[in-house]
């Protein structure tokens, strides 16, 4: 089952070119009963049965969820909410340059954070 969520996320990151700064790496991984994205070996995005998650901004989290194009990201019903993350709505998974932008920006929140600590 993972195997399809990985063959799924390595296909739209192939497809949407995404801009990466010099030093920064992309790789994607299974995870759990999905798949996950890393940049410089830390996870910005995820995709499993229970959706298509980013890492994000709590102001871009907000905004996406007060719009109705994401929700709080839970991995099964009764787990906690995952922190810093939301799960988009199928209409921006299924929005090339929507997508494309918010992984951009979340790889770039990821890789900006890393490089702080």
């Amino acid at each position: 089952m993972a195997e399809s969520y990985l063959k799924i996320l390595s296909g739209k990151i192939t497809s949407l070119e995404l801009s990466t700064s010099k030093g920064v790496s992309l790789e994607c991984k299974h995870f759990f009963s999905g798949a996950a994205l890393y940049a410089n070996g830390k996870i910005c995005a995820s995709l499993t049965p229970a959706g298509f998650g980013l890492k994000l901004p709590v102001e871009v989290r907000n905004r996406l969820i007060e719009e109705g194009d994401g929700k709080e990201l839970r991995y099964f019903e009764t787990a906690p909410v995952k922190r810093e993350y939301v799960a988009l709505s199928q209409s921006v998974v299924d929005d090339p340059e929507r997508l494309q932008s918010l992984l951009n920006l979340s790889i770039g929140y990821v890789v900006d954070r890393e490089r702080a600590a």
